[in-house]
């Protein structure tokens, strides 16, 4: 079953989901304006959720579209379930 993201604060562009034990978060950023500052695009990244620990960036973040950024998330999640 894919990740199912909801937006996490309303005044900025950052998504949250979880399953299987891990928590992945996509927010948006860009060089100017409200929000996170970096590059322009959605960046993804996870961590597992019974760990203190800081995220980890899916590699290929910032990506173009949010769509591409969820299929990052749940391709993630495959590889995680795989190494169960």
């Amino acid at each position: 079953m894919p990740l199912q993201f909801h937006r996490a604060l309303e005044d900025m562009e950052i998504w949250s989901a979880s399953s299987d034990g891990y928590s992945f978060v996509i927010s948006f950023q860009s060089p100017t304006g409200r929000g996170f500052r970096g590059r322009l695009g959605y960046v993804a990244s996870w961590r597992p959720l019974d760990q203190s620990r800081g995220a980890i960036r899916i590699l290929g973040s910032p990506l173009q579209s949010f769509a591409e950024a969820e299929n990052a998330c749940n391709s993630m999640l495959n590889y995680l379930r795989d190494l169960n």
